[in-house]
């Protein structure tokens, strides 16, 4: 029978600070329009934190029925260990799911914004498809771009629009700096399997890129979202005594060195495991430096929604 701390350990809870950073930021930046709801913030929590959890049962047993963890060097997963049945690791990823559905309909209730029930439901697809179904976008090498767009883009924008009623630039900057950051988390992840993937037909986009070309990407992933940090300044009103407030980012720039000098000198195996945990971390610190430094600043740049 499964433990109680497996299903914890198979719902990977390293990689929920994916989950809170883009609801971190979205919520600084709606507050910084003036637009905070904590009502809605906290619906967006707990949808993305559901997200993540079904997206990671979801890859248990789709990696696991088609063998993918059978070699792995990262924990063990649920299914692969034998620790729980597919059936079972399928139906757990189905309620979280269920979860995060029940908590997007109850913020579309709650907004009135009924035309973000595509947005959910796009999610939902999403999470399914990277490693479900006939020709899963993980094993394709999109991935990271699935993730900037769901994890980055559609979750921090979607935060601050639920709660504001609309985005601005300093919300795209925000979007971009952390699904940057959730793309380094994967890549890290997937450097790590880089050599046993290519064997069970996963052929991820560190796969496709080369080691080489990877750890390159991975260092550059974590260099985004100072820039977006500094675009965010560099378009904020000029007459606002916080203006430099978004350049609070910078203060996490030494974490991102050390982290992309490890990476490009050619860290493996388990050591990726606490480079996965640390960018995680790094995310989470971004995504607080962000949302003071927006919510500081005021609007930053036009409305866009």
């Amino acid at each position: 029978m499964t433990t109680r701390a497996q299903w914890i350990e198979g719902a990977r809870p390293r990689t929920l600070p994916a989950a809170l950073a883009p609801v971190l930021a979205g919520t600084g930046a709606a507050a910084g329009l003036g637009g905070f709801d904590a009502i809605a913030a906290l619906l967006c929590l707990v949808l993305a934190l559901a997200l993540q959890v079904a997206v990671n049962y979801a890859n248990d047993y789709s990696d696991g029925v088609r063998g993918t963890d059978d070699v792995r060097t990262g924990p063990t997963r649920l299914v692969a260990s034998g620790a729980a049945t597919p059936a079972a690791v399928k139906r757990a990823a189905l309620i979280a799911g269920g979860v995060g559905a029940l908590a997007g309909l109850a913020l579309v209730v709650w907004t009135g914004h009924w035309w973000l029930l595509a947005v959910g439901a796009a999610s939902l697809v999403a999470a399914w498809g990277y490693t479900g179904g006939a020709r899963p976008y993980g094993y394709l090498g999109l991935g990271e771009l699935f993730v900037f767009v769901f994890f980055g883009l559609v979750a921090t924008a979607g935060t601050t629009f639920a709660q504001a009623g609309t985005v601005s630039v300093g919300t795209w900057c925000a979007a971009v700096a952390i699904g940057s950051l959730a793309c380094a988390i994967l890549m890290a992840n997937n450097l790590r399997d880089i050599r046993t993937d290519p064997a069970a037909g996963k052929r991820t986009l560190a796969v496709r890129l080369g080691e080489r070309r990877a750890r390159v990407a991975f260092a550059v992933m974590l260099a985004v979202p100072y820039v977006a940090a500094v675009v965010a300044t560099l378009t904020s009103p000029a007459d606002v005594p916080l203006q430099l407030a978004p350049l609070l980012a910078l203060a996490t720039l030494p974490i991102a060195i050390a982290l992309a000098v490890v990476v490009l000198r050619g860290a493996s195996g388990p050591d990726l495991i606490g480079v996965l945990k640390q960018t995680g971390m790094l995310e989470l610190a971004v995504a607080f430096a962000l949302a003071l430094g927006l919510w500081w600043a005021g609007p930053i740049g036009p409305s866009l929604l």
